[in-house]
């Protein structure tokens, strides 16, 4: 077998299914209906966390088997298997929901597990691994297979790795009757701010607010060289804020700006490439940062709040080094601008949507004054319907409001059932120890050295994170790599943590799996894996700057002190010699060694020491001068020849 058929049996998912037929209307009311309930439960109802967790994932997997096929050549329908399935789930939700006052009365492992108990709950592990494997693929699948055999069989193992033994009643009464199993953090999340958030940028996108915001790209940099691959960046940027999946914007944006690049001379992997990175910083930025804030600040205890304003100076520090890469690459290429017809005026633009500002300027002023983020995107949709009332033709009726709260729960399939998996996981993960384990591994391999436990934890965030959405991908890291970095380096939560989110993002476009790249390919028709690593290029500034604001805390508090602010505005200047390190070229011999020195001032830039500070700051100062002069001189050589 190939590496491609491996790769693609391994990442691989079932058919999404479109509602139709008989079908259409019963799984339409039957998930706005949900939604609704989900708003009414995050905001107003005084229901548990656990009994709300139970019933909002024991729901949510009733339609979950119609709606996505077991493998990608499911038909259109639902099979036998499908409905035999979703009614495994109904019952399992029935019996849940009914036996929620026993689940939070019993004491776990004190009180015997009944036969019934057993039974509803190794069939609840089972349609979780099932809808695990159909809505992100085998390979995650397996891999928490591979946690649950080290949770039952670990003891067998000698040294470091090995863990006392644990019988199957003790891993299924953890997992399934404890806030510390697959009723935990990751669903939980997903049942509150994320679902809400989801809601929320459905609700925008449904009213056309998408076509509004890559309007405004387009009026901002469509006239500038590079103009379709910095709306491009734009775009994807903004739309990124509400979506927060790499794929979701990958496919939402760049069905429009990779045909557009394409058009107008772009290589196919350049385009797919600049499209993915740009959607894949999405997911780190403000406010849902793909939905991983909100898990962050569950288990951190740093608040939602602080968690968005730490975000804010890199998140834009990763925009500023994609937009300087793509400027450098449309120069060098000569790449064209818009035609000046196709760019639509301010005006225009803003008379067309400036409705959709008011939303979006509600939500960052309720997040300000303090209200919960649950309150905040709830306000946010209903915001969004109110402003499409006034808007004749789109308008958000009675029935695209109800497709809305349905695409919503359907949306939300995939998510909660990654989320799911990596509670499944970190149930194990905290019975067996394998934190700990962890850090003794790391501790040998790295001995006091915090860059090379650093780079150890980047490598394995990345490598969880292989075709896994992103919530999922930062738990995972959160949970195995986490204590290590915060108890036995000394990291602070918020800097460590956010480390993490950050590695975990670029999973999506890093090879071989690169799912944002393949959701590209099948746009452009390019190579995913060559889209990949065009990809990491102009995303080059993505995988330093976590090093740096680990180094040089204060990044994430630009404005506390008059120190912080020069720390912060040496790291942006490190950023933007990085980003002209990785694409300024001209054309004499001096080109090499200035973009080198460029990268060795980057680093000076980044230590904690004020002396190679300074001289990083001089250096790169001086460089980035006379990378400009020749650049403009190269530039004006071209022009007359």
């Amino acid at each position: 077998m190939s590496a491609n058929n491996i790769l693609s049996l391994l990442f691989s998912t079932g058919r999404r299914r479109e509602l139709q037929g008989a079908m259409y209307w019963p799984i339409r009311l039957y998930t706005a209906t949900f939604s609704v309930w989900v708003i009414w439960a995050a905001t107003f109802s005084r229901i548990d966390a656990l009994s709300m967790t139970v019933i909002f994932l024991c729901l949510i997997y009733v339609p979950a088997f119609q709606l996505i096929g077991a493998t990608d050549r499911s038909g259109p329908r639902a099979t036998i298997i499908d409905w035999i399935l979703s009614a495994l789930a109904a019952l399992c939700a029935g019996y849940f929901i009914i036996s929620i006052p026993e689940t939070a009365s019993r004491i776990s492992l004190f009180d015997e597990l009944s036969t019934i108990q057993f039974i509803m709950a190794s069939f609840l592990i089972l349609l979780t691994l099932e809808i695990t494997r159909r809505t992100v693929g085998l390979f995650l699948m397996c891999i928490v297979i591979m946690f649950i055999l080290y949770n039952l069989f670990g003891h067998k193992i000698s040294g470091q790795l090995g863990h006392g033994e644990i019988s199957l009643g003790h891993f299924v009464d953890i997992n399934i009757y404890t806030t510390d199993g697959l009723f935990g953090v990751p669903v939980r999340v997903a049942a509150t701010y994320a679902f809400l958030f989801v809601m929320f940028g459905t609700f925008l996108e449904k009213a056309k607010g998408g076509d509004f915001f890559f309007n405004l790209a387009a009026t901002i940099s469509g006239r500038s060289v590079g103009g379709p691959a910095k709306i491009a960046v734009v775009s994807s940027a903004l739309f990124g804020t509400m979506s927060g999946s790499p794929t979701s914007d990958v496919v939402a944006t760049g069905s429009i700006t990779i045909p557009m690049m394409k058009k107008l001379g772009y290589d196919r992997s350049l385009a797919a490439g600049v499209e993915v990175a740009s959607s894949t910083g999405g997911s780190l930025l403000p406010p849902v940062m793909g939905s991983a804030a909100f898990i962050m600040a569950e288990m951190t205890g740093v608040g939602y709040g602080d968690i968005v304003l730490a975000a804010i100076l890199p998140a834009i520090l990763y925009y500023v080094g994609i937009t300087i890469q793509v400027h450098l690459r449309s120069v060098a290429l000569n790449l064209a601008p818009l035609d000046a017809t196709e760019v639509p005026s301010l005006a225009y633009t803003m008379k067309q949507g400036w409705q959709f500002v008011l939303p979006l300027v509600g939500l960052v002023v309720l997040l300000a004054m303090g209200y919960s983020p649950t309150m905040v995107a709830v306000f946010s949709a209903v915001a969004v319907w109110v402003v499409s009332q006034f808007r004749g033709h789109t308008r958000l009726g009675v029935k695209a409001t109800i497709e809305a709260l349905s695409d919503t729960a359907i949306r939300m399939i995939g998510v909660t059932g990654a989320c799911a998996a990596a509670g499944l996981v970190i149930g194990g993960i905290t019975m067996t120890g394998l934190a700990s384990k962890f850090s003794y591994i790391a501790f040998t391999m790295a001995g006091d050295s915090t860059m090379i436990v650093l780079m150890l934890s980047a490598i394995v965030t990345i490598v969880l994170g292989l075709g896994m959405p992103t919530p999922s991908a930062y738990v995972l890291a959160a949970v195995l790599v986490g204590p290590t970095l915060v108890n036995d380096f000394g990291f602070r939560d918020l800097n460590a943590h956010l480390f993490l989110l950050y590695f975990a993002v670029m999973s999506a476009m890093t090879p071989p799996v690169a799912v944002a790249a393949y959701a590209a390919a099948a746009i452009s028709g390019a190579n995913p894996l060559k889209i990949a690593v065009v990809a990491m290029r102009f995303s080059i500034v993505a995988f330093v700057v976590p090093f740096m604001f680990v180094v040089n805390p204060q990044v994430l508090e630009p404005f506390s002190s008059f120190e912080a602010f020069l720390v912060s505005a040496g790291v942006a200047l490190a950023c933007v010699l990085v980003a002209f390190g990785a694409e300024a070229k001209w054309d004499d011999w001096t080109s090499t060694p200035i973009r080198l020195a460029m990268f060795v001032s980057a680093v000076l830039l980044s230590t904690p020491g004020f002396t190679l500070k300074s001289i990083g700051c001089v250096g790169g100062a001086l460089l980035l001068a006379t990378a400009l002069h020749k650049l403009k001189n190269n530039n004006q050589r071209a022009i007359m020849d």
